[in-house]
């Protein structure tokens, strides 16, 4: 054999094989899942499954002789009737109507504040503000509930000193907006931050392009601000319209100190409460449930349809 042949022989390539794949790349391709599957469990057995027994529940009633019988939609047909439903969801509604325009305006009037740079201390400014919302909703209410003592309340014992007739604060009267209150003391300093956020990622060149045309301060905050701040107030409105309709802490803690206003059905969400854990009405109470969340979806579909309306025009 040849010199010439065992270098052609030795220099002759190999056949290449099948390509093995990385094991990097595989866990790589399942590392997405197993990051979500603890969020698939938990919201399939917190969210999902009580959701669905609670439907389930919905369409039984339970009588005395037979135990839970199936009755279909026949527990719908009676919230639809029912009188004292029909009175919680208006009374919400009319606390959403005086309570989240006041809210969202003094958000707004803070987070432009704040963005102006005009205020001194404007950390701890916005630390103070945002503080309440930390503060737990039962605290707050108990705090208030105190501040509006009609007996023992600092408001009441000033008017008397004062000789002032005393604030009932507690009244039938004066009930809606003591909770509106309470909640706008909440819940101003989370929207504000919102807003703040919102108003923090408009480009800095429009400020300046502005300040170049003559525009003051009110001016940049007409029509370069507020609009900006379109999409952050419609989420913080659609967050509001779901926490309107979903009241129940403060009422419910503060129906021990006025239970001559606020009853059992005084609020939607209070009368689905007192339904199943006072009068054992588990089954209406489902009903009651999905009739609210029924009418928050469609609360919450308005504000988007006016919402794009006014957008597209």
């Amino acid at each position: 054999m040849t010199a010439t042949t065992v270098a052609s022989t030795t220099e002759e390539p190999r056949r290449a094989g099948p390509r093995r794949r990385p094991l990097g790349g595989l866990r790589q391709g399942a590392a997405g899942p197993l990051f979500v599957a603890p969020f698939m469990v938990l919201f399939l057995l917190m969210f999902l499954a009580p959701l669905g027994y609670a439907a389930y529940l919905s369409l039984f009633r339970e009588k005395l002789i037979g135990g839970n019988a199936f009755v279909g939609l026949d527990n719908y047909v009676t919230a639809l009737k029912d009188p004292l439903l029909r009175q919680g969801v208006l009374r919400v509604a009319t606390f959403f109507v005086i309570q989240v325009p006041l809210m969202l305006l003094l958000a707004l009037a803070f987070a432009l504040a704040l963005d102006s740079g005009l205020l001194r201390l404007a950390r701890v400014i916005r630390l103070g503000i945002f503080v309440p919302y930390a503060v737990p909703s039962v605290v707050a209410t108990l705090m208030w509930g105190y501040l509006y003592g009609p007996d023992f309340g600092p408001f009441a014992q000033l008017s008397e000193k004062l000789g002032l007739p005393v604030p009932h604060f507690l009244s039938d009267g004066w009930m809606l907006g003591s909770l509106a209150n309470i909640v706008t003391w909440e819940f101003v300093g989370y929207n504000m931050i919102i807003l703040y956020a919102a108003l923090r990622t408009v480009p800095q060149e429009l400020y300046e392009a502005a300040a170049m045309d003559g525009a003051g301060a009110w001016r940049t905050a007409w029509s370069i601000k507020l609009p900006a701040l379109r999409p952050a107030l419609l989420l913080t409105l659609l967050f509001s319209v779901i926490g309107s309709f979903q009241l129940f802490n403060e009422p419910k803690l503060l129906q021990p100190v006025a239970p001559d206003v606020i009853d059992n059905a005084y609020t939607a969400n209070l009368y689905a409460y007192s339904l199943a854990f006072t009068g054992q009405q588990v089954n209406y109470s489902a009903a009651v449930s999905f009739f609210l969340g029924l009418v928050i979806v469609i609360f919450s579909y308005a504000v988007l349809f006016i919402a794009n309306r006014r957008r597209t025009s």
